[in-house]
């Protein structure tokens, strides 16, 4: 007999239109309208990273993803720094789901809800949660501190979730922090979340703007090779993160994690397009046509690499992650 296999859509999904709870994180420099087109095409929520692209640069972004997908997609954008006028692009160009992160979702809810579209804000606590859910979001995607990238909190996804959940029922959460199989999700939405958000994992999809140097880190890395630090904070300071380890890192830290006076501060250790150069110590990550010590530079990852052992198209990544969650989800004893 055939094993009954769950629907994993979720109230939110049916919010978004879309098929499956996979998300695929705002993974920054790193994300393309090409990763973004092919998970939502795959059924998942695609989204772009916009806060450090320039606004009369946005347009062209959301018309490229439009060619590659009808399906629904975000945006998102970090509100420490200034991006009234990304949003406002955002916005005009008809993104129907923003999310937003590290700052006050109150500054802009009203405005995103003005234009017809969902807003999602990214915490790290649930008292950050609560003030998200009185700002009037329409979900929160509750990050544990296993996540790559910047991080927002100290709690572990596991005990973080259920918090959250409890702490702003019946208002949809998503769990981000150390999902990069069907395992995870399933976990996710035994924990009350309604979706998983994924960042780790799409570094190594096909799509994916990734320097093969970063996707090879990436598929060998162990989960603690994954360090919490506060050592990449060129262009974006007092915001910890999660990093594979590099030779960067492990200088500093030998130093003595100084705040200034670094061990090769002010190098250029890559350079890309153009005349871009790329610092020691920038937030900057390692992109196709990037050369030089690219390995130096920051390797954002979180500690869900452990489980990335190959570089897929994206939409095998939902596919396999929506199957592999449906299986694990259909009682075992």
């Amino acid at each position: 007999m055939t094993a009954y296999l769950p629907s994993l859509t979720t109230p939110l999904c049916r919010r978004l239109g879309v098929d499956v709870p996979v998300f695929q994180a705002p993974i920054g420099s790193a994300v393309s309208p090409e990763l973004v087109a092919a998970v939502s095409n795959a059924g998942g929520l695609g989204m772009l990273a916009l806060t450090w692209t320039p606004a009369e640069d946005i347009a062209p972004v959301l018309d490229r993803v439009r060619e590659l997908t009808g399906r629904p997609f975000g945006a998102n954008l970090v509100l420490d720094f200034p991006v009234a006028d990304r949003l406002d692009a955002c916005l005009e160009g008809g993104v129907p789901v923003i999310s937003t992160f590290w700052g006050d979702p109150a500054t802009c809810t009203a405005r995103i809800h003005a234009a017809g579209a969902l807003h999602v804000h990214a915490v790290g606590s649930p008292d950050e949660a609560r003030r998200a859910a009185d700002a009037g979001v329409d979900a929160v995607v509750a990050q544990g501190w296993e996540a790559g990238g910047h991080v927002r909190g100290l709690t572990a996804t596991l005990p973080l979730v259920p918090a959250v959940v409890d702490a702003v029922a019946p208002l949809p959460v998503v769990a981000a922090g150390g999902l990069a199989d069907g395992r995870g999700l399933a976990a996710a939405l035994a924990l009350g979340a309604q979706a998983g958000w994924m960042g780790t994992r799409f570094l190594a999809a096909d799509e994916a703007r990734t320097h093969d140097s970063y996707r090879r880190r990436v598929v060998g890395a162990r989960a603690e090779e994954a360090r919490y630090t506060g050592c990449f904070d060129g262009g974006w300071p007092n915001a910890p993160h999660r990093s594979l380890r590099n030779s960067t890192l492990s200088a500093w830290e030998a130093a003595g994690s100084p705040v200034s006076g670094r061990p090769g501060e002010g190098d250029v250790i890559a350079r890309g397009a153009g005349d871009a150069q790329y610092l020691r110590y920038e937030d900057a990550v390692p992109l196709v046509g990037m050369a030089g010590d690219v390995d130096a530079m920051a390797l954002y990852a979180g500690q869900s690499a452990g489980l990335v052992r190959e570089v897929l198209p994206a939409a095998t990544i939902v596919a396999r992650t929506v199957a592999e969650a449906k299986r694990a989800l259909v009682p075992q004893f």
